[in-house]
């Protein structure tokens, strides 16, 4: 199967979608439905014109009992690759900056024809959100993704220029004019409800426009987020699947399909991680797979954080200093990887100058080696991995405090596929593990992301794609070497569809069961525990079901 000429045949094909009878939720809403019953619902034999609007099984952002106040940020139909430019100006009613919170929501519509798409949000310059859209149907779908964006406060207390994009191409086969609005809530922060200003807010936050960057000299806390994606319909939206030159694959890679994002401080490795290898809603040569559930992240597009802080003392001197990203593994002059990225600064009020000093800079060797094995099944293995240890101090207006931070990360993964591509397998996992100790705290992370499909085109040119997809993460905080805070993420997504190519939508015949199942438990879960599968079957909703 060529990656390229089924990627080609399905961008041409009528994708067809309505909503059921009945509600339809929005992308993170909790549906109602019954602890741990089905909905009642009886799916079609095979799809037909009418399935569910996309949901996924992530929880709705909480929101404080608090009076709120909400603002259009941005209202606009994308038709082209021209972006939407506007005005922020901030709310007056729910105070000038120190919300409890502030929940960013997108409502997006659309009908026809057309592609997923990918888009961004911009304030001042400051990214606060990376999307992608659904495929459409010709009679409409409607979709919501909701963010906390609590932690740009800083930008959000004073008039910016907006811009969105959502690129797109709409001509006589490609008809979907994908239609948003985006708003902001501010939820006030009043005492009687114990509702208070986030108190890791950052107090800058700065886009990295440049390499060059002049930070405060009273910087106490750095991080960096990279809003990294894979994308542009070329090879790098399916990086995982590339191969050496020398193997016979139709997306290729010199080196093979490794990947690392990375990030450097004049020049010098300052953070490492693995990139987290999104599906979008056309992904795996089968959009039966994603009308109604996405895969993980694919409408919220989360971006990799670092913790620069060991190099704060270096960049507190005033000068200018070149803070860069790039993406290990990418064959030179290939384009498709995005990498925006904004700074997050917590000053010390009470000095001018925060001085310090980077103690410690080690890391091992880069391993990125893919071996090809060929034969009538064509297989590549895939090891890579690295380890950076950075440490430094600060001597701010409540003492020295030192941080380190120690990050490794790994990838493995076996490709099999035959000549022609008829049948294309990929089985991988990406760990990055992180600690970060900062005086007496230390906070531990692992994640790991794991995908297991394959895509055959068979007998009566029937395509079937099998997949499963995992997003996990376990997060523990000591303080004294005593666990004070733990946060376990177990996102899990699995599909089966299968449908004929090459022929017009009525004789497609298309089938597909799909299950997204969100886990979450400790601090970050109201009650400390939040667990919901929704599973369909020809578009249809059959299980929404909630277990805590």
């Amino acid at each position: 199967m060529r990656r390229h000429r089924i990627m080609g045949l399905l961008g041409a094909l009528t994708l067809a979608a309505a909503t059921l009878a009945g509600t339809a939720g929005p992308a993170n809403a909790t549906a109602p439905a019954a602890p741990g019953a089905g909905t009642g619902v009886t799916p079609p034999a095979e799809f037909g014109t009418d399935w569910h609007d996309p949901l996924t099984a992530a929880p709705p952002v909480a929101r404080p009992a608090t009076r709120s106040c909400q603002v259009t940020l941005a209202e606009a139909q994308f038709r082209d690759f021209t972006p939407y430019r506007g005005s922020y100006v901030p709310p007056t009613g729910c105070g000038a900056d120190g919300w409890a919170k502030v929940v960013l929501r997108l409502d997006g519509k659309v009908k026809g024809r057309q592609y997923d798409r990918l888009g961004h949000l911009s304030l001042g310059g400051v990214e606060i959100l990376r999307t992608s859209t659904p495929q459409p149907s010709p009679d409409g779908i409607t979709w919501s993704v909701e963010k906390d964006v609590s932690r740009y406060r800083d930008t959000l207390s004073r008039p910016q220029p907006v811009e969105m994009l959502i690129g797109n191409v709409v001509d006589d086969t490609y008809t979907g004019v994908i239609d948003v609005k985006v708003t902001l809530t501010f939820y006030a922060a009043e005492a009687r409800t114990g509702s208070t200003a986030p108190a890791e807010t950052p107090d800058r936050v700065l886009a990295l426009t440049s390499p060059d960057v002049t930070t405060p000299r009273n910087t106490e806390r750095l991080l960096a987020e990279v809003y990294a994606t894979g994308s542009g319909g070329g090879c790098e939206e399916y990086w995982y699947m590339t191969t050496p030159d020398a193997a016979p694959y139709s997306c290729k890679a010199a080196d093979g399909p490794y990947r690392e994002v990375r990030i450097s401080v004049d020049g010098r490795l300052a953070g490492i991680a693995a990139p987290f290898p999104t599906v979008w809603t056309g992904g795996w040569s089968n959009p039966f797979l994603w009308y109604v559930t996405p895969g993980p992240r694919a409408f919220d597009v989360q971006p990799v954080l670092y913790d620069l802080t060991p190099f704060a003392g270096l960049l507190n001197d005033g000068r200018s200093h070149r803070i860069e990203v790039s993406v290990a593994g990418v064959p030179a002059g290939q384009s498709g990887w995005s990498t925006p990225t904004n700074l997050l600064l917590w000053q010390d009020e009470a000095r001018e100058v925060v001085t310090g000093s980077l103690t410690r800079h080690e890391q091992s060797e880069p391993r990125g080696s893919s071996r090809w094995t060929p034969g009538a099944e064509h297989r590549l293995d895939t090891e890579g991995g690295h380890e950076l240890t950075v440490a430094g101090y600060l001597d701010t207006s409540h003492g020295r405090v030192a941080t380190t931070v120690t990050r490794a990360v790994r990838n493995t993964s076996v490709h099999r596929w035959t000549e022609g591509e008829n049948r294309d397998a990929l089985t991988a996992t990406w760990t990055d593990e992180e600690s970060v100790t900062r005086g007496k705290s230390t906070t531990r992370t692992t994640r790991t992301y794991t995908m297991d499909g394959e895509t055959t085109l068979g007998a009566g040119d029937r395509l079937r794609t099998v997949l499963s997809l995992g997003d996990a993460a376990d997060t523990v905080t000591l303080r004294g070497g005593r666990v004070v805070d733990r946060v376990r993420l177990d996102d899990r997504y699995t599909g089966d569809a299968t449908y004929t190519a090459n022929v017009p939508r009525d004789q497609r015949h298309a089938v597909g069961t799909t299950s997204a199942r969100y886990r979450l438990y400790g601090s970050a879960a109201g009650g400390g525990c939040y667990d919901r599968t929704v599973a369909t079957a020809q578009g249809t909703v059959t299980v929404d079901r909630r277990r805590c």
